[in-house]
């Protein structure tokens, strides 16, 4: 059976051979020392533009901003990691080196993130210039803003064509009604000449009405009078006049019932074309109202980036990061010279225990 480990000996092992720990330390040091001040410097310039809600929203409201409001924000993280933005950067500043292709230049480049619950846009550009690397990230920025305010214009645009589109027909259709209404208040006869003939009729129906029932009434007087040749041929002429009467007060009922059928006929079509001119005028009323509504909020709506923070031309460098790799490679040298001594130990009671197995064996023969 192996014996056990023991840690005293393991300790005084190592304080018998502490000086390779201490070298593999120093050498481990002393290389990434030498590493990163041969390493080019890189230095990041950072700029910060800040999300704000739409203009038009209730400011109470910025003080109820939900996690989920908040995580859709990360939506604007695409305006500043566009391809297409990012190219135009690397044509004007002329950051293309060798071969590399743009999108693995943008990922060693360009960083762009929302710390989280926060309506900060953070865009961090690292470049072995610092004031080309300010300028990369000014640049982005600037040209993330513009594209920002361009989405929401365009947006704008297309809700002001629509609403203008349906204002200028709504227009349109109230110009033809109005100009139907007035075609037919023109046209002849109006409604006054229509009743005023209406009343001259009925005047006229009345004195008919009179007439025949003074000639029934002459009528019958003669019939009872007696046989008189005279009073029989006078009630033979009030007959014929009571007759024609009565044809003219049938022909008198019909244009009576022909001009009231006639005006009926007008007023309903007044009426309708009152009411069509009368919608027509509300529809453009409000078209009109939601036109200027929509022009009044443009720019309004969607949420504005501006810039929070320029930023300033770095003067220390971010890669290489001497003290981090120097902590680095000490603590891999002692890790590794440690891992090498307690193999060493092992190995050592190993041939130790194995030496004693073999000396007790020879004793017993």
């Amino acid at each position: 059976m192996p014996d056990p480990f023991d840690g005293y000996q393991f300790l005084a092992h190592l304080r018998a051979r502490w000086r390779l720990p201490a070298t593999a330390v120093g050498v481990a040091v002393a290389v990434s020392l030498a590493i990163s001040l041969l390493l080019p410097k890189k230095y990041t310039a950072r700029t910060s533009l800040m999300i704000d809600p739409p203009a038009g929203s209730d400011p109470r409201a910025s003080t109820a901003i939900s996690p989920i409001y908040l995580e859709s924000l990360k939506t604007y993280e695409h305006y500043a990691t566009s391809d297409s933005l990012f190219a135009q950067a690397v044509e004007r500043f002329g950051l293309r080196r060798d071969r590399q292709s743009v999108e693995g230049l943008k990922q060693d480049v360009l960083e762009v993130e929302i710390p989280h619950n926060t309506k900060v846009l953070e865009i961090a550009v690292t470049l072995h210039d610092p004031q080309k690397a300010h300028a990369v990230a000014a640049y982005i920025a600037e040209e993330a803003v513009r594209l920002n305010r361009k989405t929401n214009r365009s947006g704008d645009e297309e809700l002001v064509a629509q609403a203008q589109k349906r204002a200028e027909e709504a227009a349109r259709r109230l110009a033809e009604t109005e100009t139907a209404r007035d075609r037919f208040q023109k046209r002849g006869p109006t409604d006054e000449a229509l009743k005023a003939d209406l009343d001259q009729l009925q005047s006229m129906r009345d004195e008919v009405d009179r007439l025949s029932l003074s000639a029934d009434l002459t009528v019958a007087e003669r019939n009872a009078s007696g046989a008189n040749p005279a009073d029989a041929a006078r009630a033979s002429a009030a007959g014929s006049r009571a007759d024609r009467l009565r044809r003219e007060a049938a022909d008198l009922d019909r244009r009576l019932a022909a001009k009231e059928k006639f005006l009926a006929s007008r007023r309903a079509e007044a009426e309708r074309l009152d009411a069509a001119y009368d919608e027509a005028w509300t529809a453009h009323d409000e078209l009109e109202k939601l036109l200027r509504q929509i022009q009044a909020g443009v720019g309004s709506r969607g949420e504005r980036l501006h810039v929070l923070d320029p930023g300033v031309v770095p003067e220390r460098p971010s890669s290489p990061k001497i003290p981090l790799n120097l902590v680095a490679a000490a603590a891999l040298g002692l890790i590794a010279s440690l891992f090498y001594l307690t193999v060493e130990f092992s190995l050592s009671s190993h041939k130790a225990e194995m030496l004693r197995k073999t000396l007790r064996v020879a004793s017993k023969t």
